[in-house]
């Protein structure tokens, strides 16, 4: 292939946070199995479940030290023997394993081109953050015009694209984030913006809706706020769906969904949907593409950081204090 057999990458040390991320010299370049392609990673995105991964949060399998990062964009440059339909030269956005690196491997079913015209760091979130925000509000959500939904954290990368999507289908959104994020939150159209750090944050749904809750909730913040979606959605119709826990988790009795909160909860990975329900998944690619036709979901304007710095780029997201996508470019 051409390619140099080492590379720089990212490397979390420990599961003691971010603050142990390290810039490793002279890793080997990844092989790509007979079903894989070898990216040359133009640009990775930062996402929660890195931050989580980095306190050994999750099931990945995965011991320090270990090449950290799992969403990246760039150029085929290798193709495994069984791979067809892809290939070397053609740019492409997907999730994998070690993407705060160099090069990258990933599968080859799991890519998806990046769109004529746009940068490996304009096409991240196509993968994540958009097909999250999509399932969240069709599928599971079923979101329908005139309806009304409760997006939480809404100045993030899923957030902004579910305030864009959700208004694109006619919904009414009332938005939740930090105060000093509320314009940017208020330029995506959304109806109402609400300071996510209010006490009174179900009262202020609950008098913009006349008592009656929204339709859906898009509840990505888990900890102590989880119960907001809880109290706000409407009974018996209301749908909530769970797909972040930022602020930590926070637990649903069977007592409660009886006796107090009578809704629709669902929980949403968006890597366990595309293996276990990868019609489903189809779907949700298909109202994607649609969306990136009709200019709702536009060419991502993240912000970046070099790979060195990976891990303040991890910090302030864990810190609650970056808006929209982060992205480390090697």
């Amino acid at each position: 292939m051409g390619l140099s057999c080492a590379m720089r990458a990212l490397q979390q040390t420990s599961f003691d946070g971010p603050r142990d991320l390290r810039v490793a010299e002279g890793l080997g370049v990844p092989v790509p199995g007979a079903d894989e392609v070898l990216m040359r990673v133009g640009a990775a995105g930062v996402n929660f479940r890195d931050v989580v991964m980095a306190y050994g949060g999750t099931a990945e399998g995965v011991r320090p030290p270990y090449v950290a990062g799992f969403e990246g964009a760039g150029e085929v440059v290798g193709v495994g023997e069984r791979v067809r339909g892809v290939e070397v030269g053609e740019m492409v956005v997907g999730v994998g394993y070690g993407a705060f690196a160099e090069f990258m491997t990933m599968a080859a079913g799991a890519v998806v081109r990046v769109p004529a015209g746009w940068t490996a760091a304009e096409a991240l979130g196509l993968v994540v953050n958009w097909p999250t925000a999509i399932a969240a509000l069709r599928p599971l959500g079923r979101i329908a015009a005139g309806e009304t939904v409760l997006i939480r954290a809404a100045a993030g990368g899923t957030g902004q694209a579910a305030v864009r999507a959700a208004k694109h289908w006619g919904a009414r959104v009332i938005a939740t984030a930090s105060v000093g994020k509320h314009e940017v939150v208020r330029g995506l159209g959304a109806d109402h913006v609400l300071d996510a750090r209010s006490g009174d944050l179900a009262a202020e749904v609950l008098r913009l809706t006349g008592g009656e809750g929204v339709d859906v909730v898009l509840e990505s913040v888990g900890g102590e706020s989880f119960g907001v979606g809880l109290a706000v959605a409407k009974r018996v119709t209301g749908r909530v769906v769970v797909f972040g826990l930022a602020g930590g988790t926070a637990a649903l009795t069977n007592w409660e969904l009886v006796y107090e909160n009578q809704i629709q909860v669902m929980g949403l990975n968006i890597g366990v949907l595309a293996q276990r329900a990868p019609e489903l998944f189809g779907e949700v690619m298909g109202e994607l593409f649609g969306l990136i036709a009709a200019g709702v979901a536009p060419p991502g304007k993240p912000t970046v950081y070099d790979l060195a710095d990976g891990a303040k780029a991890l910090m302030a997201l864990e810190s609650g204090t970056t808006v929209g996508k982060l992205a480390l470019v090697p």
